[in-house]
């Protein structure tokens, strides 16, 4: 990735355009997969995330691509007579219900579990924390339609994850190429330190709630959402700051801290990713992580 590379859209995320000034955007940083591993957690440490380029087989996310969208089949989801792996929007709006009854199955299925336990994943974790590492039961799985306005806002992950460590680290893999252009993630660049002030000031303020409160991501102190803002670039002006996006492929893998900020924008394409989170097996793990995630679940 260079940081010549010249947009072909501006990035939308929920009405608002981010701008794109070398002021307040950028691209990500590569992490050289091949570095020994206290090197690349040093990166990560400074940066906030890591962006491991290749370092899953592609064939095998391609793969899982496949079989994903040809469990929709029967769901109008897809153009007639495209191919899964190409995920081809049919843009059919309707059965909204029955995608996410369908979603909530694919959660389950073992091959999705291998997938997320794939060899590359679990040694770079376990070779990063020294030890046993546990990957959280509650595994999201993203799908979203072209032009869909609604995008996930500016957040931190320990938000919706206070009930346990916040030693708690979360990979992003995008599921089939995911040019900039297409919705993949974006971050905000050095928020990590921002997003640890952020929340010691959140445990002062909730000293009073009772623990059940304290954890929810929806409380009297914070959104009803548990984002920071839907305005993008507004957050990016307030931190004198830049968003960075990149150029994802089939095979890379982000981890990020549970504080960096992160969000999505509209994609042009159908957008299949999943976001998993793994942490040091004794360290305390939050209790309501430990179901399958549905659509509806509420966290």
């Amino acid at each position: 990735m260079t940081v010549d590379r010249i947009l072909g859209k501006p990035l939308v995320s929920n009405g608002y355009t981010l701008a794109m000034t070398p002021e307040r955007f950028g691209w990500l940083t590569p992490a050289d997969a091949g570095c020994p591993i206290a090197a690349l957690w040093e990166q990560f440490a400074a940066q906030g995330y890591l962006w491991l380029q290749g370092v899953l087989d592609r064939r095998a996310v391609l793969e899982f691509r496949r079989r994903f969208f040809a469990a929709f089949a029967d769901a109008g989801l897809l153009a007639p007579g495209s191919a899964p792996t190409d995920g081809v929007y049919s843009g059919n709006r309707e059965g909204k219900a029955a995608v996410n009854r369908r979603l909530a199955e694919i959660v389950r299925w073992a091959s999705y579990e291998a997938f997320c336990l794939m060899a590359p994943i679990r040694d770079f974790y376990e070779e990063a924390l020294g030890g046993e590492v546990y990957l959280h039961k509650r595994k999201l799985l993203r799908m979203t339609v072209p032009g869909d306005p609604s995008c996930t806002g500016a957040h931190y992950d320990l938000t919706y994850l206070r009930g346990g460590t916040d030693r708690v680290y979360t990979s992003w893999i995008p599921i089939g190429d995911a040019p900039a252009e297409m919705g993949g993630l974006v971050y905000l660049e050095g928020s990590d330190a921002w997003g640890r002030r952020m929340e010691a000031e959140y445990a002062a303020r909730s000293a009073d709630l009772t623990p059940d409160e304290r954890i929810r991501a929806y409380n009297r102190y914070t959104a009803s959402s548990g984002w920071i803002t839907k305005d993008l670039p507004s957050l990016a002006d307030r931190l004198a700051t830049r968003w960075l996006a990149a150029d994802y492929e089939a095979g890379d893998m982000m981890i990020h801290s549970a504080y960096m900020i992160h969000a999505a924008t509209v994609n042009e394409d159908p957008a299949l990713s999943t976001d998993i989170r793994y942490q040091f097996v004794t360290d305390p793990i939050d209790g309501r992580w430990g179901r399958d995630w549905s659509p509806d679940d509420g966290l």
